[in-house]
């Protein structure tokens, strides 16, 4: 390879810092939704399925497990622990018995929403000093990456 211009190093340079504050704010708005879920009665993992299931709406473990990038048994663990605490229950597909599927309860549609509502007020508290141009441009940036990741 021959030397570099300034405008390719710089272009490296830039993407490094880009996948570094993008890991970070991955990382940090983690770390609160973590501090949030303290206050509740479930896991980190928990929360992620019961969002699957607000989004999506109901699936079988299979999806869930798929969804998630975890093996079936371990999903299957997390339904029964989620079910005990009433947040979620097993229905059996009318049109196909042999089809379980896992229905998010009222229990659990309540903590989702109460947890997303306490994460939306942590970004708008970070964003109070921000211009709502800014803040907009900020969002479209994201949607614009977020889109060109799915394609990939």
């Amino acid at each position: 390879m021959g030397e570099m211009n300034d405008n390719e190093k710089h272009s490296m340079e830039a993407i490094a810092s880009l996948e570094k504050e993008l890991r970070y704010i991955s990382h940090l708005i983690k770390q609160k939704g973590r501090e949030i879920l303290s206050n509740y009665t479930i896991t980190p993992p928990q929360f992620v399925a019961l969002q699957w299931l607000h989004e999506s709406g109901d699936m079988t473990i299979g999806d869930l497990s798929n969804k998630m990038y975890l093996a079936f048994s371990t999903t299957t663990d997390l339904v029964d622990r989620m079910e005990k605490n009433e947040l979620v229950q097993r229905v059996r597909d009318e049109q196909d018995r042999r089809v379980v599927r896992i229905h998010l309860l009222a229990e659990g549609e309540r903590v989702i929403q109460e947890v997303i509502e306490k994460r939306q007020d942590y970004l708008r508290d970070l964003l109070l000093d921000y211009e709502t141009e800014k803040a907009q441009q900020l969002l479209q940036l994201l949607q614009e990456l977020h889109l060109l990741m799915k394609q990939d």
